[in-house]
């Protein structure tokens, strides 16, 4: 039997370390792809709110498993215990190559807001160098997490009261064509800004009494995390508009620059680059765990399941993520893989909703809800993004019924 994790986790822990997943990098980047789709001011908000919901179902159904299967290993352990071995290992796999994209749009982050004109040669250094620390063991802690948090948010403040104070449109003004479908994926591109909340959950084995810290934290830091990106989105439509908001790939700095503070642009980019590291700190933590997981139970390459002797880290697994995330952040664009995270973020989410109905009757509207605002966001993402996510899960599919043979019987 394995040692379990200590739990040492309260509600004020979690809900930093909820935010710190939440309030990152997603807010310094998603806000330009989602104006683009959203086609005015309004739309961004009204998609902002959906996105919210959506995040808001996905939150309680996480909290509500998590509260009654305490253990590491979120809605891959959730699937393989409410639905079966199948779902369980379609929700990992769609975390691992979800939050592989992600990785790479993190570290584009860094580069767009660090050094634009060589953005992607700044990403692969950012993995490389995050890969390497991964690989050394460190990790980060609760009260990195809280520095971290601390920073973005005095960011932030400072930047909604310098547009505000300076601001002279409307942040309802239009920009482009308002449609219900470019809502929709304005709503799918915005998720990727929320979805850490699930952190929280994942951490079930580390908090204090999980039954009742994790359904009271998650709403709570979703709450504030939501809070804090509607005060920023209206205060950069106030200086930017919409359709400067849309063409622009460091939304944030542009907007210190219009508002007339070109001594808060430097600023902006640190805490940008800050919370983008941080996030992309965590993110390799999370896929490179899982897979390790997913390769202890036979369902990837059985070589990733390896753990460092001195290090006591699953290193052939943070080195394997650490190459592809460097491989995706050398050719992709920062908005492709927001909306391919999305998509594959929203079908794991899809299965955490499917696994909360099987809770009981009392569980099952909201649970309802979420699975469907999580097909109705994948769906209206771009359409490469719909394709190119539809046919990685389609191999995942494959792959599943090529290692069932060989997998071993899920753990209790």
């Amino acid at each position: 039997m394995s040692a379990e994790l200590r739990r040492s986790l309260g509600v004020f822990d979690a809900v930093v370390i909820g935010l710190g997943a939440m309030v990152g990098a997603g807010i310094f980047v998603a806000l330009g792809p989602a104006a683009g789709a959203a086609g005015s001011g309004g739309g961004l908000l009204l998609a902002l709110g959906i996105a919210a919901v959506v995040a808001y179902c996905n939150a309680m159904a996480s909290a509500r498993l998590a509260a009654v299967h305490p253990s590491s290993g979120g809605t891959y352990v959730y699937g393989r215990e409410r639905l079966g071995p199948f779902w369980g290992y379609l929700a990992g796999w769609a975390f691992v190559v979800g939050k592989t994209a992600s990785c790479a749009a993190m570290a584009l982050t860094v580069g767009a807001y660090v050094w634009p004109g060589q953005a992607h040669a700044v990403a692969v250094a950012a993995v490389v160098a995050l890969t390497a620390v991964n690989y050394g063991g460190v990790q980060k802690s609760a009260l990195l997490t809280r520095v971290i948090v601390a920073l973005v948010l005095a960011v932030l403040a400072a930047l909604v009261v310098v547009c505000l104070g300076a601001g002279w449109t409307s942040p309802l003004a239009p920009g482009g064509e308002l449609t219900y479908g470019g809502v929709l994926q304005a709503a799918g591109l915005l998720f990727f800004a929320f979805a850490g909340y699930a952190r929280i959950a994942t951490l079930g084995e580390e908090v204090r009494d999980p039954a009742r810290t994790i359904p009271r934290a998650v709403p709570v830091a979703l709450g504030i995390a939501l809070a804090v990106y509607v005060l920023v989105a209206v205060s950069v439509l106030t200086v930017l508009g919409p359709g400067a908001l849309a063409d622009s790939p460091a939304p944030l700095t542009d907007a210190a620059r219009a508002a007339g503070a070109a001594g808060l642009v430097p600023v902006v980019a640190v805490g940008a680059a800050v919370a983008a590291l941080g996030s992309l700190l965590s993110l390799i933590l999370g896929v490179s765990r899982t897979a390790l997981a997913m390769a202890r139970d036979g369902y990837l390459p059985t070589a990733l399941a390896a753990v460092h002797p001195r290090f006591q880290v699953p290193h052939r697994a943070e080195l394997a993520v650490g190459a592809v995330v460097a491989a995706v952040a050398a050719t992709a664009d920062v908005r492709g893989a927001i909306g391919f995270s999305s998509f594959g973020v929203l079908v794991y989410y899809g299965i955490a909703n499917a696994s909360a109905w099987t809770l009981g009757p009392e569980r099952r509207a909201l649970a309802a809800l979420g699975l469907a605002g999580c097909g109705a966001l994948a769906f209206a993402l771009p359409l490469g993004s719909v394709l190119a996510g539809s046919a990685v899960v389609a191999a995942g599919v494959v792959a599943w019924a090529v290692s069932r043979g060989r997998a071993e019987p899920p753990r209790p």
